[in-house]
């Protein structure tokens, strides 16, 4: 995610610390001469250059055996994805609580949110948004995996895990308390205040519902932190630390403080008088992100355990990578080394060439700088775009944070099992210089045969996982 960068329209508070400086020479003092390096080239000869290789190990192959979401356009893969696929916008005013007085008015806000079946009405009441999304997703994504209710009971639960991150944390909880400690002081602070604030509940929760005692944490990586997830899930899976985790993002930052926090970083779209079309990944009059919220998980197990247990194989994780612009808090390298680095990383942990990719689900948030550096940095990987499909999932149902890659990685999912790539909507006016086949504003047709999905953070955190059909 990157807030704007046009300083003569809309100056940032977070100007100072935009182009941070390289260093071109080492220090006068105690200055030493500078190494000389030997050139490096690597040659194109079979001989030297071996073909990547995918994992074939079943213990190491981790397999998608189960999806659950919490969206704007409800808690249910498929009609999730029927939305998608319509061109459908999930983007409406806020009447969560009074808006009139911000500059932006609008979000992907849930509404009519029901968690009977899978959180108790006592403590349903007491828990923050954050955390009902999360133990909804998750257990429906148990469900899809045939491990819903009694069922779980024929996995070792000693060795099954959960990664559940949020870029926010319980962020109602925590805004209620402190102004509960301003207006009536600290007695008024509920008990539950730091629990269900700290980001690392949700897995707790779900794993102390569930029973089940593997690797169990969170990661918080702005709106890098469902992929990170993915990532840490598998490795944990690859190294034989668990046989399953339930791994995503969740998030409910539709509040005061929330919208208020990224209007203050000049991040958000104004487009209040059409907010359906606010959300516009790669159009010339895009004017900054929309905020969304929910929650999406998937069950990822290896494909030994799987197998063992006649699961429902849905997709394949074939790899991923994470790591760092190292450049500034809100916006990308220029050079966009970060990000094509991290593909090129994702690509050789999956074992897959360049040219085999060809569907890309973009992080592509609307903003002016994001977007187009997103679209630099995969030029430099994929030499011929001709062949790849990009598409945008945040231009239907906003920028969900830290649960955005996890949503987004149900959608590419989708597009494997389906062979449909939802489109981009809101595609007036694109920009020439993207030059990919962006699935403009109507659903098309492809026959996906490794796709990538990209997330990246406020603090240059990048990631990118890969996906594919299962096939044994």
């Amino acid at each position: 995610m990157q807030a704007l960068q046009s300083a003569a329209l809309r100056p940032s508070p977070l100007d100072p610390l935009r182009k941070p400086q390289y260093p071109t020479s080492l220090p006068s003092n105690n200055a030493k001469p500078p190494v000389k390096r030997l050139p490096f080239t690597i040659s194109a000869s079979a001989s030297t250059v071996s073909s990547p290789k995918r994992e074939t190990d079943p213990k190491k192959r981790v397999v998608i055996t189960g999806m659950g979401l919490v969206s704007v356009f409800g808690n249910d893969v498929d009609a999730y994805y029927e939305k998608l696929l319509a061109g459908e916008s999930g983007i409406t005013p806020i009447d969560r609580f009074d808006a009139s007085k911000f500059p932006t008015r609008f979000g992907g806000q849930i509404r009519g949110f029901k968690s009977e079946g899978y959180i108790d009405g006592k403590n349903d009441r007491r828990l923050d948004d954050c955390l009902r999304y999360c133990i909804v997703a998750g257990k429906k994504a148990l469900e899809d995996a045939d491990l819903g209710g009694d069922r779980l009971g024929k996995i070792d639960k000693i060795r099954a895990g959960v990664l559940v991150g949020t870029g926010m944390g319980g962020l109602t909880v925590f805004s209620d308390g402190v102004q509960a400690l301003i207006e009536k002081g600290y007695r008024k602070i509920t008990p539950f205040f730091i629990p269900y604030a700290i980001t690392n509940m949700g897995s707790a929760l779900l794993a102390i519902d569930l029973g089940l005692m593997g690797p169990n944490y969170s990661i918080s990586t702005a709106c890098a932190t469902s992929n990170y997830c993915f990532y840490a899930a598998a490795n944990h899976i690859r190294r034989g630390e668990a046989d399953l985790m339930i791994a995503g993002g969740t998030e409910a930052a539709i509040i005061p403080i929330g919208l208020g926090g990224f209007v203050a970083c000049r991040a958000l779209s104004q487009r209040n008088d059409d907010p359906k079309t606010a959300s516009r990944p790669w159009d010339k009059d895009r004017d900054g992100f929309v905020m969304g919220e929910g929650a999406g998980v998937l069950v990822m197990e290896s494909l030994e355990h799987a197998m063992k247990r006649d699961a429902p194989i849905i997709a394949e994780y074939l790899g991923g990578a994470v790591n760092c612009d190292a450049y500034h808090m809100t916006d990308p390298r220029a050079d966009g080394l970060g990000v094509s680095s991290c593909i090129q990383s994702a690509l050789e942990d999956a074992g897959v060439s360049p040219e085999e990719v060809n569907y890309i689900n973009a992080h592509a948030t609307s903003t002016v700088v994001g977007d187009l550096a997103e679209v630099n940095a995969i030029k430099k990987v994929f030499k011929n775009t001709s062949g790849i499909k990009i598409n945008a999932t945040k231009s239907m149902i906003g920028h969900c944070l830290g649960a955005a890659g996890g949503l987004e990685a149900i959608a590419t999912v989708k597009a494997i099992t389906t062979g449909w790539l939802h489109p981009t909507i809101n595609q007036f006016n694109p920009e020439p210089s993207v030059e990919f086949d962006t699935v403009a504003n109507k659903k098309q047709q492809h026959e996906v045969n490794v796709a990538i999905s990209n997330s990246f953070g406020f603090g240059g955190h990048n990631s990118v996982v890969a996906f594919s059909a299962f096939k044994p």
